[in-house]
């Protein structure tokens, strides 16, 4: 990831737009900034979210609270705890989350 043009600012998430998408099940809440080509996201999923679809786009993914199931089309499956992160490159692994208890992430894409 290549950060240039961009200025020093902070952001209060909590003064960005909240946007609701609904998952297989469950509920993800997004609040978004754009810097550029570069994404940037507070993340919150519900308790029995389920992803509707494989995700191709890299991430760099910090688990804030809550658990974070991410699991691969391969079939592995990796959980993650506040504190606990991944990262994957654009079109490299398909995956997709879910949380039983649900999860806050801070993810930059």
């Amino acid at each position: 990831m290549k950060i240039s043009n961009l200025p020093f600012d902070t952001t209060d998430w909590s003064s960005v737009e909240r946007v609701e998408y609904r998952g297989e099940t469950g509920t993800a809440y997004w609040r978004t900034k754009h810097f550029g080509e570069i994404r940037v996201r507070m993340v919150e999923y519900s308790a029995g979210y389920l992803a509707d679809h494989w995700c191709v786009k890299g991430h760099v993914l910090l688990c804030l609270e809550g658990e974070l199931v991410t699991e691969l089309e391969d079939g592995r499956i990796f959980k993650l705890q506040p504190g606990m992160s991944y990262q994957v490159a654009d079109n490299a692994e398909p995956h997709r989350s879910s949380t039983p208890t649900g999860a806050k992430l801070f993810i930059v894409d």
